[in-house]
């Protein structure tokens, strides 16, 4: 059985793609580590990619999960690179990104989650059954924060253009997060925001299948 080495985003952790099925695949999550003073997300992406077994391996990444999917294939020779809600370049940063990331808001302003804000942060990112924000919930209160706001730098300050050979995306036009406006991606799930991997996981998984029978 092949290997896809799948990478969760900010606010989820392995569980995101516990309703994907792939036939003929075993899906391993790559679990994220605590980032070292001053690490760069090419070097985190070096650390990273230690855990990846197979040769020419296939990524699937969630939303910063698949910004990391391309820094990581820009090291290690992959057979094909998934984006499930995320982008594919600094160009596909919504302007709030973009000027947060210029204005380093981040830094003057910690992004932290309180329990006030939850309802606003999970209608933002299309969650609304008690499973799902459930687990949002539980992420958000174990996630180490030295990651976080690593993590959330790194998204704002993010230059990438380059693209791996083979890269296909999947996105839904209702992401709040990611804005379809901006992209152009393969697959477009109806209805899907920017949670889709959980509550539409039966079109994603017909996206994946068409992508796999290609």
């Amino acid at each position: 059985m092949k290997t896809i080495y799948c990478i969760s985003g900010l606010g989820a952790d392995e569980r995101a793609f516990s309703r994907l099925k792939v036939a003929g695949y075993e899906l391993i999550c790559l679990p994220w580590l605590t980032p070292l003073p001053g690490e760069t997300i090419a070097g985190y992406a070096l650390r990273m990619s230690k855990a990846i077994k197979a040769e020419n391996p296939v990524l699937m990444g969630l939303s910063f999960g698949g910004m990391m999917s391309i820094e990581i294939a820009k090291l290690v020779p992959v057979e094909k690179v998934i984006l499930i809600s995320s982008i594919q370049s600094h160009k596909q940063l919504p302007r709030w990104m973009k000027t947060a990331g210029i204005l380093r808001l981040n830094r003057i302003f910690p992004m932290r989650s309180y329990k006030i804000t939850e309802p606003i942060q999970n209608r933002f990112i299309g969650i609304s059954q008690p499973d799902e924000i459930e687990m949002v919930r539980a992420y958000r209160k174990n996630a180490p924060q030295v990651y976080m706001d690593w993590a959330i730098n790194e998204v704002l300050k993010w230059r990438n253009d380059w693209q791996p050979p083979k890269i296909f995306h999947v996105h839904g036009d209702a992401d709040n997060i990611f804005p379809i406006r901006k992209l152009t991606p393969d697959y477009i799930i109806k209805g899907g925001g920017h949670f889709m991997i959980m509550n539409k996981a039966a079109e994603v998984n017909n996206a994946l299948h068409q992508i796999f029978a290609s």
